[in-house]
């Protein structure tokens, strides 16, 4: 498939953000998810040399409290009958721990979701939901970029619980330091720190966080959507509450509106890339093998991560 360069794609009529409606053909649901080949799985299959297992996913209940509104929610066990036991989980969200936000989770203003689909999901059927992905399978090369360590030692006051911009080339330095030639269909793993610091929070550090939400994340300029669009990776997931920073630059403009709707771009928060970090700076490799199944949830926002790297 060649896709056009980032510059090339045309502007939505009265907002400064590119699209790229119609690349993957017409009605097209998968975006982004469409470079998931089998020749690109069965190629990423050879990063697998000793079968360490990595899950990605944060415990469910983390973090606790949940931000941006979200309730907590309450799981109940109870019996069937004397010798069988059942859950349930009532109040769910989600996308309250680590998440993949969906094709239909943000819309371009009055222009509409990816594809150009206008109607809100919870007004109209929500042709964009997780299922499409979930019945299309996650998996491929997946790439750690480890931004956080690397800004760690190269900017002096990073902190990964605070609003702080990463630049396009924070991220193409990170990689040139590891070592990493991106190529197409990668499953790009941005570690911020952000997950590792908010673990070194007390409960009422917790509390006040999710209270107003904040963290180091990629800016919404086009310097960082133009390094993604024309890399191809089939998705970006980051430890961090947003993938990009939070709370953002109104100056600068959204990245989730300039990736999601417009871009296709699959994108997931609040991964935990911590275990996968530390043995990747122990021998200097920092490719893996990635696999991930959300939940097959007819017109579905989100998902729970359900990630594992493989090395």
């Amino acid at each position: 498939m060649n896709l056009p360069d980032y510059d090339d794609l045309p502007f939505l009529p009265g907002l400064d953000i590119h699209h790229a409606w119609g690349v993957f053909g017409d009605n097209d649901v998968l975006g982004s998810i469409n470079l998931v080949t089998p020749e690109r799985v069965a190629a990423a299959a050879s990063e697998i040399c000793t079968g360490a297992l990595f899950p990605l996913d944060l415990p469910m209940d983390l973090p606790d409290p949940p931000m941006f509104g979200r309730q907590p929610f309450h799981h109940h066990i109870f019996a069937i009958n004397r010798h069988e036991m059942d859950d349930r989980l009532d109040g769910f969200h989600p996308q309250g721990s680590t998440q993949w936000d969906a094709l239909g989770h943000v819309r371009a203003r009055e222009h509409g979701y990816w594809g150009g689909i206008t109607g809100d999901p919870m007004d109209v059927p929500n042709v964009l939901g997780i299922e499409h992905w979930a019945a299309h399978g996650i998996a491929g090369r997946g790439v750690l970029i480890d931004v956080g360590d690397y800004l760690r030692r190269n900017r002096p006051g990073y902190h990964p619980l605070e609003a702080q911009g990463i630049t396009a080339d924070d991220v193409r330095a990170t990689m040139e330091e590891q070592g990493v030639v991106p190529q197409v269909g990668d499953i790009w793993c941005l570690r911020t720190g952000w997950v590792e610091a908010y673990r070194a929070l007390d409960a009422q550090e917790r509390t006040d966080l999710a209270a107003s939400p904040t963290g180091a994340g990629l800016l919404g300029d086009h310097d960082v959507a133009r390094l993604l669009w024309n890399a191809h990776p089939a998705a970006l997931l980051a430890d961090n509450p947003a993938v990009e920073m939070v709370p953002g630059d109104p100056k600068v403009g959204s990245l989730h509106r300039r990736m999601i709707p417009t871009l296709g771009m699959a994108l997931g928060e609040f991964f935990d890339f911590d275990r996968l970090a530390a043995a990747s700076r122990a021998d200097g490799r920092w490719t893996f093998f990635f696999v991930a199944q959300p939940l097959h949830l007819p017109e579905g926002i989100g998902s729970p991560g359900n990630a594992v790297g493989i090395r």
